[in-house]
């Protein structure tokens, strides 16, 4: 089986001040991730209001974290567009900025058919050399990459991953017998750890971890070594945070409670707006128990 990484990956937020990128706050957040035992950090996805930046700021958001990594953790750089050619674009800057890999969503709002997906991901890999791991989040894109599809997606050269947050368990059990031993499998959602765990996967790509690094690390160590009365525990103590995290649109939630945790800055780019009020003792809540 290809594999970019094992173990705890964190969908890392991109930290703002004053409208800028917020570099400072950005390695603290980097050396925190590492300090705390995370395998792979993944810039530039969802969580990382990736839309939002500009081509110059893509480019200096790479080069930081691949510098501020420096080989510490796998580095992972989303790169995924609803145009396959600008998807190929991105992804060429992260490979010549030296990334260990590509996290590429599902092209959305053209709502492709499964067809298109896979011609999507084979125009990807015949442009590119490094690793790729595809996004499927229909919840987002309104485009599911369905189960068959995924395995053929493995066949393709250097397709070596899945990150799945369709939150239907059905596929995603079905998805992890067809894939098995072929690419693969990250969760994609922090409240079902455990499951995708337990089902085979190889690891997770959290957005809680941007907080708890080192709980969702344990969680999905506990599960890999077959410890699982540990990882359960750690599951249901996570339940409350994982929940909180999605009290409104990522990463809306996590920008705050980095900045109670005095990692960053409380600041999203629009369309995005900060937290809103009557949604933030919530997750001070969930925080104070576990810190």
């Amino acid at each position: 089986m290809k594999l970019v990484f094992e173990g705890s990956g964190v969908a890392i937020a991109t930290p703002f001040k004053d409208g800028k990128v917020d570099f400072e706050s950005f390695g603290k957040m980097i050396d925190f991730q590492i300090a705390n035992g995370t395998d792979a950090i993944i810039v530039l996805g969802t969580t990382g209001e990736a839309v939002t930046l500009t081509n110059e700021e893509r480019c200096e958001v790479i080069s930081f974290a691949k510098n501020a990594i420096a080989n510490r953790a796998k580095f992972i750089v989303g790169t995924g567009s609803n145009n396959t050619k600008t998807a190929i674009e991105n992804s060429l800057l992260a490979q010549k900025y030296g990334s260990d890999g590509v996290l590429v969503v599902t092209p959305f709002y053209n709502k492709c058919t499964q067809k298109g997906l896979i011609e999507h991901y084979k125009a990807i890999s015949d442009a590119i050399d490094i690793p790729i791991i595809a996004y499927n989040v229909p919840g987002r894109t309104g485009v599911n990459i369905l189960p068959e599809t995924a395995e053929k997606l493995a066949d393709i050269k250097n397709v070596c991953g899945i990150k799945e947050a369709s939150g239907n368990m059905a596929q995603i059990t079905e998805l992890c017998h067809r894939v098995k031993d072929k690419m693969a499998v990250y969760s994609g959602d922090d409240g079902l750890n455990l499951p995708f765990m337990l089902l085979g996967a190889k690891g997770v790509i959290s957005v809680t971890a941007n907080i708890l690094p080192k709980k969702i690390k344990d969680l999905v160590h506990f599960a890999q070594k077959g410890r699982f009365e540990k990882a359960l525990a750690l599951h249901d103590e996570l339940w409350d945070i994982n929940k909180a995290m999605f009290v409104e649109v990522n990463p809306i939630p996590v920008k705050f409670a980095l900045s109670y945790i005095n990692l960053c800055e409380n600041e999203v780019r629009l369309p995005l707006t900060p937290l809103e009020k009557k949604n933030e003792q919530a997750i001070i809540d969930a925080i104070k128990i576990l810190l």
